[in-house]
């Protein structure tokens, strides 16, 4: 048994080696672990509205691939931030981009996965229809009429890459618009919500 120090500076000096420790290992989890994000936009309501807080697991993806469905954070390609940029141009009329500007901006967004690697994806009504097969969402917001909400030309999703769309169909900024997203540009899952209060629980 490690006895406890006698003294005054003693107790100081463990107190502060406490407090080291404790600040590193907060440190360690954020970085490798998990950590909290606050949703910036509402793009992904009803699900998560504006200024909700998650947290999201940092590590999971090194074990198993990100699947369809899945709420994750993630690095859009550069331009996604500040507007609609596709890597492809011009973007065919009736198809979304099928392909990301090259580097990665160090914005973290917020979407869920509707398509992965490989799969023929088109757009109805605002549901992605993953090859030929309609996605069945009710918990998505509809989308208005919109050249975005109805894009009926297949493209396919390169090999490592995932589709991204917001709940809040309509009004979300996304692969829609500016493509598919790395799987090495995915930070983590969206697993739970501790804010506010009233929403606390599983994703």
């Amino acid at each position: 048994m490690i006895p406890k120090p006698t003294t005054g500076l003693g107790a100081l000096i463990e107190l502060a080696v406490i407090v080291v420790l404790a600040i590193g290992l907060a440190l360690v989890i954020q970085a490798f672990v998990v950590k909290p994000y606050q949703i910036p936009s509402g793009s992904m309501e009803p699900t998560l509205t504006k200024g909700q807080r998650v947290l999201v697991n940092r590590f999971i993806y090194h074990f198993k691939d990100p699947q369809i469905g899945n709420i994750v954070v993630f690095h859009p390609p550069v331009g996604a931030e500040n507007g609609v940029e596709c890597g492809v141009e011009p973007v065919p009329h009736g198809e979304a981009c099928p392909k990301p500007t090259r580097k990665e901006s160090d914005t973290n967004f917020i979407k869920r996965i509707v398509a992965g690697p490989g799969d023929r994806l088109s757009i109805h009504n605002g549901h992605p229809v993953v090859n030929g097969v309609e996605a069945k969402e009710d918990f998505i917001n509809p989308c208005q009429s919109g050249g975005a909400c109805n894009l009926p030309r297949e493209i396919t999703i390169p090999p490592d890459h995932y589709f991204m769309m917001g709940d809040n169909r309509g009004y979300s900024d996304d692969s829609r618009f500016w493509g598919p997203v790395p799987r090495s540009w995915i930070i983590g899952e969206a697993f739970f919500t501790y804010w506010p209060p009233d929403r606390i629980g599983p994703l």
